[in-house]
């Protein structure tokens, strides 16, 4: 049965093959074909978009049209003849129509775009009379995603945004991480020894091209394996061919700024 309801599409232009988003289809809708994306059928795709926050170079996109109806059963009879493990709880296909009840949430939770704006902070003088304990559990974190490989370079948190790139280990070394270095900053987190720095490279050359980007902050710890943080930022930087500031600070292993190791540096091909 055709229905009005959403379904994923692919811009082959911006895609590059990568096939993150395949693996992040809970449903096995799209696949990596002649090496683009692609959606294998249309009764496979719930249209929910778990899959927008995989995809590096903002290829993939949600429209609204008239197809076939989500099935569910055709679903998993394609997960299980790839030997994949069938979702427990599948939409009604009913509730996917763009007429029927909205369900509620959809999608990954982890990877959904979402802009929460600034905390409410009071006046200096309601502040002096909450607790420390309490005052210091207020949040500057103001979006959701913050892993770099999962915030969509279309996020609309990027325009006219400051970058904090930070390796992983720098918030649980650095107690005051949040209150130093979050407030007015879009957060991008990442490890330059474990995760595939030239993906990294060219999803901050692409945040740059399509968004007005103040300048970008560099937070990474001392241990030589991280300083692929600073790379990744200069080198993203010249391959979208901006000249946005950059500034590289170095946290030491025992939680302090390490001295002489805050510097502005400019964008340069390494």
């Amino acid at each position: 049965m055709k229905a009005t309801r959403k379904l994923i599409t692919v811009n082959e232009d911006l895609c590059n093959g990568c096939g993150d988003c395949v693996t992040g289809c809970a449903e096995g809708a799209l696949a990596v074909i002649d090496g683009k994306a692609k959606l294998v059928n249309e009764v496979f795709c719930d249209g929910l978009g778990a899959c927008l926050g995989e995809c590096p170079t903002g290829a993939l996109k949600v429209v609204e049209v008239e197809v076939e109806d989500f099935d569910p059963e055709a679903v998993a009879k394609h997960l299980r003849a790839q030997g994949r493990e069938v979702p427990d709880h599948m939409p009604d296909p009913a509730s996917l129509r763009l007429n029927a009840p909205k369900p509620h949430g959809g999608g990954c939770p982890g990877s959904r775009v979402m802009s929460m704006g600034q905390r409410p902070q009071g006046s200096p003088c309601q502040q002096a009379n909450v607790p420390r304990q309490q005052s210091a559990g207020v949040s500057n974190l103001t979006h959701w995603p913050i892993q770099l490989r999962l915030v969509p370079p279309t996020a609309p948190f990027l325009q006219n945004a400051s970058l904090l790139l930070a390796a992983d280990c720098v918030p649980p070394s650095f107690p005051d991480f949040n209150e130093r270095f979050l407030a007015g900053r879009v957060l991008l987190l990442g490890c330059p020894k474990f995760d595939d720095i030239q993906s990294y490279i060219d999803k901050v050359a692409e945040i740059l091209r399509q968004n007005s980007i103040k300048d970008i902050t560099v937070v990474q710890m001392e241990v030589p394996c991280c300083a692929g943080m600073s790379a990744i930022a200069q080198r993203g930087a010249h391959a979208a061919g901006v000249n946005v500031p950059i500034e590289t600070i170095v946290i030491t292993r025992d939680g302090q700024v390490q001295t002489g190791a805050s510097a502005g540096l400019r964008p340069m091909g390494l």
